[in-house]
């Protein structure tokens, strides 16, 4: 278990493995502490056994910053395609407008036909 909670700790934490709420902590200053103030992400609940968290706020902040860059990238990247979907969807209307009003067309002669062999039977069978 202790492995899962190791590697769930990236990013800026949103709930600790053990259910507990995430909470901002500052460390305050200590006469040995040379980094007074230094914030940590922590689990409500925390203990120093393993099963909770508590990150550094620095690490947790460049992780999301990295998991958001890498996002943005994709973004960007699918982006990138958008005009030519665009055109390719212009093209696609076109052909289609063109497809219906063929439909139309021969929906019309077929209603002509329909109607000449109406008259044709009437002709024949009279």
């Amino acid at each position: 278990m202790l492995s899962y909670t190791y590697d769930s700790e990236y990013g800026i934490p949103r709930r600790c493995s053990c259910g507990g709420r995430i909470i901002d902590e500052v460390r305050v200053k200590q006469e040995y502490d040379t980094l007074p103030g230094k914030r940590f992400f922590t689990c409500a609940n925390y203990e120093a056994d393993g099963f909770h968290y508590r990150q550094p706020w620095v690490i947790g902040v460049q992780e999301q910053i990295e998991s958001l860059t890498k996002r943005l990238e994709e973004a960007e990247e699918v982006m990138k395609f958008v005009p030519s979907l665009k055109n390719q969807i212009e093209t696609l209307e076109a052909h289609a407008k063109g497809f219906t009003r063929q439909v139309d067309r021969l929906t019309a002669e077929v209603y002509n036909l329909t109607v000449q062999v109406a008259d044709l039977e009437k002709l024949c069978f009279e």
